[in-house]
C-alpha cells in the first residue's frame, strides 16, 4: 500500500472561550501613548538598561542581564501604565501584583523597582513609605550578598540583602520564585486567592516568564487550571526571546523546529484557553502599552497572555544565550562600551579604572578579577559602585520630565481608589482559625463523632476535621487532590459549600479545586501561592510516595519566602497543608510504586525550625489534636501522613495508653513502665501501621508475660522540637535514648536520632531491613514481609529485652 497517497486531514482546535488578538489590530483602535510619551519611556529604559549592566558587573559577574533587558520595556509599561497599585503600600491585599514567575529575571526586578523609588524620591519624595517598605539604590549595594556582609556602605545604609532569586522581603514581591516552573502556579495561586477575596473586582496579577521558564510540566498544568477555574485576573506576560542558558531557538519557529519544543508561548496559552495578544515587536512602547490597555479592559471572564517577540540582550553587547546567565567581564573595555550609551545620552561620566594587565586577584566570590591603581578590594569596589549609582542618581534629579513617571505612579494610586475594590460578600475569614476559642487541640468537636470503638479511616477524619474547620472560617480552605479527591478523603473539605469544583466566574462558593487532573508539581505550587495571599489556606493531596517528592520544591520555595517576609515585616508565616495520604506499607495492594514508606524522610528534617511541620498520627483520635496543634503553631508546611485502610479508635483507657492529647507534644510515652519495678525496656514507635501491630498484637503479649516496658509514640518530631528543652528532657532523657529499641514504618534515617547507641541502631525496625523494596498484596502480608507483622515484632522485642 503506497500511504504517500492518503493526505493529512484538517485539524482545528474545538470551540474556545479565549480569543486571539494581533496587536497591529487592536493599535488602529487604541493607541494609549503619544509620541512624547514615548520618547520620556526611551530615556526610562536607557536609564533601567544600564542599572542592569551595572549591577551584573558589580556583584561581580553573577546575574541574569540577557531577560532583565529584554522584558524591560514591557514590564516599564506595566508599572507605570497599566497596574493599579498603592505604591506607598507595597503588602496592600488590594493592590494589582506583578510577579517575576522568571525568577533569574532578579536582576531586572530590583533594578526596576530601585529605579521607581529614585524616581519618587527625586520628585514626589512624601509619597515615599517607610525604608522597610521601600527599594533604594542603597539596597541594589546588597545584590546578590549575605545578610552577613559587612562592607561599610552597606553597614552605613542598612542596605537590604537582596536574594539572587526574588523572595518577599523585597517589597512588591509577594512569593519566592525562580526553581524550575514553579514561579508559574505560585503567581496563579496569588490570582486565585485574590479573585475568591475580592470576587470580579479582583487585584491583577501581571505574570513575567519567559518561554524557556514555560516548558516544564507544570506549567502546563497550571495553565490547565486557570482556564478552568477562570482566573481572569491574570495576564501573563511572556519574553519570546528564544534564547535559554543552552539554546537560541527553544520553541518552532516558523518551519524550523525548536530545539526544546515543538509550540510558541502563543500556542501553548491559545491551547490552555487563554485570551492570546500577538506583539510582533516586544521594543515597540505604542505596541506594548496598547496590548496591556487592551488586555486590561477584557472582559470575557478568561485569563490573558500576551507575547512579546523580543532580544535576549538587546543593546547589551552580548545577545541571545550568551547573555543569559553571563555578561562583560568586570569593569572590562565591553562593560565600558555598553555604559557609553548612557553617558553620551546624559553627558556624564563613569568612574572608571585601568587594569594593570598582569597583576589578578580573587575577589569575595573566589573568581579572578583584574587589579587596578591604588588598593582594589572589596570595599574599594564597593565605593566605585556606590560612585555609579551615584551618577545615575544625579542624571535622574536632573532631568525633569522623569517627573512624568513619579506623576504615573500617583495616577496609579488614584486608579485604585476609583475601582475600591473591597471584599466579595460572604468571603473567606481565615482570621477565625486562630481567634475561636472552641478550636482547641485538647479536645476533638462532637460534630466529628471521634469515639472510641467505632471505625473510621486517618484520612477521612482528616478530610472532616478540615471541613469542620472550613465551615468555621467560612470557606478559608481549599482543597485540591491528584485525581483522587474522595479516594484520599479531601472532598470532605468542601462539604456544606457549593458542589463541584471551583470556577471564578461560575462556582465561586465551591471550596474544591481541579488543578490540572494528576497534576501534583502544579498542585503545591499554585496552594502556595494561595497560601501566601494569605487569606486562605490550600490542601494538596496525593499519595505520599508521589506528593512528598514532587511537592518538595514548591515547598522549599514557600518555606523561604515565607521566612524572608517574616524577617522583613514580622508576623507569622503563611500555612499551607501538604497531605500524604495512602502513606507508608499498608497501600501495600498498590505495590511498592504505591506503598512508599520514603516519604516521611523527604520532609521530617530537611527545613529549618517551624518552616515545615510533620504529623504522624498512628490512629483516627490523634489527627485532630495533631492537626489543630500543627496549624496553631503557623508553619509554612503542615504535612499530615495518613494511612488508607478502615482502622479502629482505639479506647486508650481501657488499654491503659495515654489519652490522645498527649500527642501535641511530638513524642509521647503512649505508656509508662512502672517505676517500682525492673523497667524490661523502652521501645520507640512511629507510624500508623507498625504502631496499630504493637498496640493491638505485640502489647497485649507483653503484659499477658508480665514484662514492663516504656512504648513512646512520635507523632511529630518537629511539635516535639518546639518544646522547652527541659520538658523534652523530662519526657524522652537520654538515658532511655540509649537503650531504647526503635520500630518505625518509615525509613531507618527517620527513627535514629531517638535511638543513640550503636546495638540500639542496629536493632531498629524498619521496612527495608531485608534490603530490598517490598512486594504487592494486603497490608498484613506486605507488613509480614518487612517483618513488621505483629509476629516479627513479638520475636525482635523479645530478643530486645532478653539480651
Amino acid at each position: 500500500m503506497d500511504i504517500t497517497k492518503i493526505k493529512p486531514s484538517a485539524f482545528t482546535l474545538g470551540p474556545r472561550r479565549g480569543q486571539y488578538y494581533d496587536v497591529n489590530d487592536i493599535i488602529k483602535h487604541l493607541s494609549p501613548l503619544q509620541k512624547e510619551e514615548v520618547e520620556k519611556f526611551e530615556k526610562l529604559d536607557l536609564i533601567y538598561r544600564t542599572l542592569c549592566g551595572v549591577l551584573y558587573n558589580f556583584v561581580p559577574t553573577s546575574g541574569h542581564p540577557g531577560g532583565s533587558i529584554s522584558s524591560g520595556r514591557f514590564v516599564e509599561s506595566v508599572v507605570y501604565k497599566t497596574a493599579d497599585y498603592d505604591f506607598n503600600k507595597p503588602r496592600a491585599d488590594e493592590n494589582d501584583m506583578v510577579v517575576y514567575a522568571a525568577g533569574h529575571k532578579a536582576m531586572g526586578l530590583y533594578s526596576m523597582y530601585a529605579l521607581r523609588n529614585e524616581i519618587m524620591r527625586a520628585f514626589i519624595s512624601s509619597e515615599l513609605p517607610d525604608e522597610k517598605n521601600q527599594l533604594r539604590f542603597e539596597d541594589l549595594l546588597g545584590f546578590r550578598r549575605n545578610p552577613t556582609n559587612d562592607t561599610p556602605l552597606f553597614v552605613k545604609f542598612k542596605s537590604k540583602a537582596l536574594d539572587g532569586h526574588p523572595t518577599p522581603g523585597t517589597p512588591f514581591v509577594k512569593v519566592a520564585t525562580g526553581a524550575s516552573g514553579v514561579g508559574v502556579p505560585a503567581s496563579f495561586g496569588l490570582a486565585l486567592g485574590a479573585i475568591d477575596l475580592f470576587g470580579k473586582d479582583a487585584p491583577k496579577v501581571h505574570v513575567v516568564e519567559g518561554e524557556g521558564g514555560m516548558t516544564p510540566g507544570r506549567v502546563s498544568e497550571a495553565f490547565a487550571a486557570a482556564s478552568a477555574m477562570r482566573l481572569h485576573n491574570i495576564i501573563m506576560h511572556i519574553d519570546f526571546n528564544q534564547a535559554s542558558i543552552d539554546s537560541n531557538r527553544v520553541c518552532r519557529d516558523g518551519e524550523l523546529k525548536g530545539d526544546y519544543v515543538q509550540w510558541t508561548p502563543l500556542e501553548l496559552a491559545y491551547l490552555h484557553d487563554f485570551n492570546v495578544i500577538y506583539v510582533d515587536d516586544g521594543k515597540d512602547f505604542a505596541k506594548v502599552s496598547a496590548a496591556q490597555a487592551f488586555a486590561k479592559q477584557l472582559n470575557n471572564g478568561m485569563p490573558t497572555a500576551i507575547m512579546y517577540r523580543t532580544i535576549k540582550g538587546w543593546k547589551y553587547g552580548i545577545e541571545g544565550r550568551g547573555s543569559h546567565g553571563a555578561g562583560h567581564k568586570f569593569c572590562s573595555p565591553e562593560y565600558y562600551a555598553y555604559l557609553s550609551e548612557f553617558e553620551n545620552a546624559f553627558g556624564v561620566k563613569f568612574p572608571k579604572y585601568e587594569a594593570k594587565p598582569t597583576d589578578v586577584l580573587k575577589n569575595e566570590f573566589g573568581a579572578m578579577v583584574p587589579t587596578f591603581a591604588g588598593d582594589w578590594n572589596r570595599i574599594n569596589m564597593e565605593k566605585n559602585y556606590w560612585d555609579t549609582l551615584l551618577i545615575i542618581r544625579d542624571v535622574i534629579a536632573n532631568n525633569k520630565d522623569l517627573k512624568y513617571f513619579a506623576d504615573a505612579i500617583l495616577d496609579s494610586k488614584k486608579r485604585l481608589n476609583t475601582i475600591n475594590r473591597k471584599p466579595r460578600e460572604n468571603h473567606a475569614e481565615l482570621e477565625k482559625l486562630y481567634s475561636d476559642k472552641t478550636i482547641s487541640d485538647a479536645k476533638a468537636p462532637e460534630e466529628l463523632k471521634i469515639v472510641p470503638g467505632s471505625v473510621t479511616t486517618l484520612r477521612a477524619v482528616l478530610g472532616s476535621s478540615l471541613g469542620y474547620l472550613n465551615k468555621k472560617t467560612n470557606g478559608g480552605f481549599m482543597g485540591v487532590a491528584a485525581d483522587l479527591l474522595g479516594s484520599t478523603s479531601v472532598n470532605l473539605v468542601g462539604e456544606g459549600f457549593q458542589n463541584g469544583f471551583y470556577n471564578a466566574v461560575d462556582n465561586p462558593d465551591s471550596r474544591i479545586l481541579a488543578i490540572g487532573g494528576i497534576c501534583e508539581d502544579a498542585m503545591g505550587a499554585m496552594m502556595a501561592g494561595l497560601g501566601a495571599y494569605g487569606k486562605n489556606i490550600g490542601v494538596s493531596s496525593s499519595y505520599g510516595a508521589f506528593i512528598s517528592a514532587m511537592e518538595h520544591t514548591d515547598a522549599r520555595l514557600h518555606g523561604i519566602g515565607e521566612q524572608s517576609k517574616v524577617e522583613r515585616y514580622g508576623g507569622f508565616y503563611n500555612t499551607w497543608i501538604l497531605i500524604n495520604a495512602h502513606a507508608g506499607l499498608k497501600t501495600g495492594e498498590d505495590g511498592p510504586t504505591h506503598a512508599d514508606p520514603q516519604c516521611l524522610q523527604l520532609l521530617q528534617g530537611n527545613f529549618p525550625n517551624g518552616i515545615m511541620i510533620t504529623l504522624t498520627p498512628w490512629e483516627p483520635g490523634e489527627v485532630w489534636n495533631l492537626l489543630i496543634a500543627g496549624l496553631m503553631k503557623h508553619p509554612a508546611v503542615l504535612s499530615p501522613f495518613v494511612t488508607r485502610p478502615n482502622e479502629t479508635i482505639v479506647d486508650r483507657k481501657a488499654m491503659n495508653l495515654a489519652p490522645a492529647s498527649e500527642s501535641v507534644k511530638g513524642l509521647y510515652a503512649l505508656r509508662k513502665a512502672d517505676p517500682k519495678s525492673k523497667v524490661d525496656g523502652s521501645i520507640v514507635l512511629q507510624e500508623s501501621g507498625v504502631t496499630i501491630e504493637f498496640i493491638t498484637k505485640v502489647l497485649p503479649r507483653l503484659d499477658k508475660e508480665g514484662f514492663n516496658i516504656n512504648v513512646f509514640y512520635v507523632s511529630s518530631s518537629e511539635l516535639f522540637d518546639m518544646l522547652p528543652e527541659a520538658e523534652r528532657n523530662s519526657i524522652y532523657p537520654s538515658s532511655i535514648a540509649e537503650t531504647a529499641m526503635g520500630i518505625t514504618g518509615f525509613t531507618l534515617p527517620t527513627m535514629r536520632r531517638w535511638i543513640t547507641s550503636y546495638e540500639g541502631r542496629k536493632r531498629i525496625l524498619h521496612p527495608f531491613r531485608g534490603n530490598c523494596f517490598l512486594g504487592s498484596g494486603t497490608a498484613e502480608s506486605v507488613l509480614h514481609q518487612a517483618g513488621l507483622d505483629g509476629d516479627g515484632i513479638y520475636k525482635d522485642v523479645i530478643a530486645y529485652i532478653k539480651k
